[in-house]
């Protein structure tokens, strides 16, 4: 993996994060409000599943 594949991932990541607010500003709002209600151990178990996600992603995919 070259460096200008990390750019091109990171580039994707944001526009992926971004379509969301962009869309629906609202939901993105309610869904934040919603996290800020859950414990931290709770968002930490949410991060630990997408990091495990994103792993296997890039497992299967390179």
């Amino acid at each position: 993996m070259d460096g200008n594949t990390f750019w091109l991932a990171l580039a994707l990541m944001l526009v992926i994060e971004g379509l969301l607010p962009f869309i629906s500003p609202g939901g993105w709002r309610s869904m934040f409000e919603r996290i800020l209600t859950l414990g931290d151990g709770q968002i930490r178990f949410f991060g630990l599943c997408s990091i495990a996600a994103g792993v296997v992603l890039l497992v299967l995919l390179g």
